[in-house]
């Protein structure tokens, strides 16, 4: 079993943090680092039964309490068996935890795709997001540099879909 959690504190109310969450997917989306990922879309606004994802990461959305929490259940990769998703906490010095959590048993290829691939992807994609949603509500700027791994994966998987779209 698969438990991933990252979270931010960040300096605003739930309220300025939950627009931020129902924002995700939209053409408004200031929160998934687009410029950097492959963008999170899906097939109509968040809502129970969009479905959507990113790259090669498929999911359905399950529950979604707006301005609250959001939940995907995972369909790809194959052998990826849960889910993921995005909830708010308030703090007592009046800021907002985002916190986001997946979970997930490994089937097949998945047990080794997981910690050698998708795994630091996921972590650099996660601390993006929990960047652009300090950046959104006002904090400074802070992109942190990937690892020398994450920047190999990702030319490699450049790379690879060039020449799937030249043949």
């Amino acid at each position: 079993m698969v438990r991933n959690v990252h979270e931010r504190t960040l300096l605003a109310d739930a309220r300025r943090v939950g627009d931020l969450l129902d924002s995700l997917g939209s053409p408004q989306d200031r929160l998934w680092p687009r410029d950097r990922w492959p963008v999170m879309c899906f097939d109509r606004p968040l809502q129970v039964g969009a479905i959507g994802g990113h790259g090669p990461i498929r999911y359905i959305v399950e529950r979604y309490d707006p301005g609250c929490a959001v939940w995907f259940r995972l369909t790809e990769p194959a052998g990826f068996e849960g889910g993921h998703g995005f909830d708010l906490e308030s703090t007592a010095s009046g800021g907002t935890r985002l916190r986001h959590v997946l979970t997930m048993d490994l089937r097949g290829t998945a047990r080794m795709s997981w910690p050698l691939v998708f795994r630091p992807l996921h972590d650099a994609l996660v601390e993006d997001v929990l960047d652009s949603a300090a950046v959104a509500v006002g904090e400074p700027p802070y992109k942190r540099a990937w690892s020398l791994w994450v920047r190999v994966l990702r030319a490699t998987l450049r790379r690879r879909g060039r020449s799937r779209r030249a043949a």
